[in-house]
């Protein structure tokens, strides 16, 4: 009686690790691709988001970072917000937006590694990541480049902390947005006094 015991908490347990092992990372694929092809289709009504404030600014970043890869225009609006209200609390939504949106690349290496651990970036970022950890985050969050996308898919499938790699990543994200947004807004007040 104890070997069918046996058996059976085996047959769970090779289910249970089945299950980890495929149906998760699937629909974590799954769900982040059609995340990014939804917000792809629909890009053109992220930027009417703007008109919600603060709101609006988290709203954009939130949406133009849940694009895994392809460009959703998120930093134009924070432009334009920044010039009509506090550009300072606009790039801190923005950024709080911008990190909540990366958890879609942090899906993808959670779920599918073995789809993106070949490309070349990938294994640079890896090297990063492993070598500097919370430094590399910060690093790929504070930098005006769009590598961030790459390494929320590595500290996914690294199965770095999702609540580490979001505060160091807002963190980061907050520096680079302040900065952005500041000048941006400086910039749209001074094209408008041009043409006004």
């Amino acid at each position: 009686m104890s070997k069918k015991v046996t058996r059976s908490k085996q047959a769970r347990a090779e289910k249970k690790d089945w299950f980890k092992k495929r149906i998760i990372p699937i629909s974590a694929v799954l769900l982040a691709v059609g995340i990014t092809t939804a917000l792809f289709l629909y890009r053109d009504q992220v930027s009417q988001l703007g008109d919600y404030g603060y709101l609006g600014a988290f709203l954009v970043s939130l949406i133009s970072s849940a694009t895994v890869i392809l460009p959703v225009p998120g930093l134009v609006v924070l432009f334009a917000l920044g010039a009509s209200l506090n550009p300072v609390l606009v790039a801190l939504a923005g950024a709080a937006g911008g990190i909540f949106g990366e958890v879609t690349g942090f899906m993808v290496g959670y779920g599918g590694r073995e789809v993106v651990q070949d490309s070349r970036m990938y294994v640079r970022v890896e090297k990063w990541m492993k070598r500097w950890g919370a430094w590399a985050i910060f690093a790929f969050a504070a930098v005006p480049l769009p590598v961030f996308d790459v390494a929320g898919v590595v500290a996914g499938a690294l199965g770095y902390p999702l609540w580490k790699f979001l505060l160091i990543g807002w963190v980061g994200k907050s520096i680079k947005y302040v900065i952005l947004v500041v000048l941006g807004a400086w910039g749209w007040k001074a094209v408008l006094r041009f043409f006004g």
